[in-house]
């Protein structure tokens, strides 16, 4: 396949230029479903809500072969207003190359993926190669881990696969699937789900004047007790064969933890919430996970009575799997070994995906991109120029492979 360079790098530029936070994808669908249409795609318009859509290109096949999707989301992890990232260059809306990177925000989850997808369907134009099966581009919003919870409501926080679940359920299906998220090459075949979970203390709110005598009734301080115990059975969840996949264990991480008003000091707080990620094997059913992370909060009640201790799942997103005997999977390596003169490795992921929802659909996905591109603590986001021209080439290889090439 012919790749041209330049023409991915100021494709995947402009659309870093483009800021995307979920929540606000509206003018990132809208330089997408441009392109497409410029590309000659059958472009179809999916408005999630007000300011996010998905973008569907379609590009109709003589007939006779499977129909294979491109997914990539357009959402970016970040904004770049963060404090803690405003002043890393790579993390803004700015693009710039240097020593052979494209650096940006979204460039490498997914923005890269997307411009790959772009320059694989040009590639195919430029050479004047018509598939038998059809093949579907679908840039989506709010796939990132996020969820609405208390005080954050609203589009913002609306992730977890709300463009593809909206995707497939507005006839954006099809035979299989490549999703690009950064895999630094690997094939995975798996990848873990997420289970969020809040487990709440309960205590006396009292001003401080009053608060003698009675500090074991302060809720943040019953929660530390608590902690103690959550840490205690983590081992039990991440070492439970049951919780294993590919050889990979399960994961918990304790992401949050609130109580009491900073603003208010003075008064001690009613109640104290932590928060777990639990990352949950593709095999296991998320009403068995669930009911098994509800026993242990039943566990800590009884253990500790008086506590008023309770607990409340809001987050289920299952993972994903594909057979290594595939099709796609074998299309994937025949082309990879190609381009980088050696089949890819295999791998499992405790990150989520948009191939949870997908799968379930019966659209068999894959998920096979670039390197992670966040190890530059300095320049931030980027990506390997090579990598992403070498990828492109994998991707209509692929597509070519999948669809079948009409004679």
């Amino acid at each position: 396949m012919k790749i041209d360079r330049n023409r991915l790098v100021d494709w995947a530029s402009r659309a870093i230029s483009i800021p995307s936070f979920t929540g606000s994808e509206g003018a990132m669908a809208t330089f997408m479903a441009e392109t497409l249409r410029e590309l000659g795609l059958a472009v179809q318009w999916q408005q999630v809500e007000q300011g996010r859509a998905n973008v569907v290109g379609t590009l109709v096949g003589a007939g006779g072969g499977p129909t294979l999707m491109f997914n990539g989301h357009m959402d970016t992890s970040y904004s770049g207003k963060e404090p803690w990232l405003a002043h890393v260059p790579g993390f803004q809306p700015d693009p710039f190359v240097r020593e052979r990177r494209l650096y940006g925000l979204g460039i490498s989850n997914m923005k890269g993926a997307l411009a790959c997808y772009v320059e694989a369907l040009r590639a195919l134009a430029d050479q004047g190669i018509r598939l038998r099966g059809d093949l579907l581009v679908a840039a989506v919003c709010g796939e990132i881990e996020k969820a609405q919870f208390g005080d954050a409501q609203g589009a913002e926080y609306r992730g977890y696969a709300t463009g593809s679940r909206h995707l497939v359920t507005h006839g954006g299906v099809a035979d299989m699937c490549i999703l690009g998220e950064p895999t630094e090459g690997k094939v995975v075949l798996g990848h873990f789900g997420s289970l969020w979970l809040r487990i709440s203390t309960r205590g006396n709110f009292i001003h401080t004047a009053f608060s003698e005598g009675k500090r074991d009734q302060n809720s943040i301080l019953r929660m530390r007790e608590v902690i103690d115990a959550v840490l205690e059975w983590i081992p039990s969840w991440e070492n439970d064969p049951g919780n294993t996949y590919r050889g990979a264990k399960a994961i918990v991480n304790v992401g949050a933890l609130q109580g009491g008003f900073g603003w208010r000091v003075s008064r001690t707080p009613h109640r104290t919430d932590l928060f777990l990620d639990v990352r949950v094997p593709p095999g296991k059913p998320m009403p068995e996970a669930r009911n098994q992370v509800l026993g242990m909060v039943r566990e800590l009640a009884g253990r500790f009575p008086g506590y008023g201790i309770e607990g409340e799942v809001y987050v289920t997103a299952p993972g994903s799997e594909i057979a290594e005997d595939h099709p796609l999977v074998a299309a994937i390596d025949e082309s990879h070994a190609e381009v980088f003169g050696e089949t890819p490795e295999r791998d499992v992921t405790r990150w989520f995906s948009d191939a949870s929802v997908l799968t379930r659909y019966g659209i068999e996905t894959v998920n096979y991109g670039t390197s992670t591109g966040l190890l530059d603590t300095e320049y931030g986001e980027n990506l390997e120029i090579d990598a992403l021209v070498k990828t492109a080439d994998v991707y209509a290889r692929a597509a070519q492979r999948v669809c079948g090439v009409a004679g």
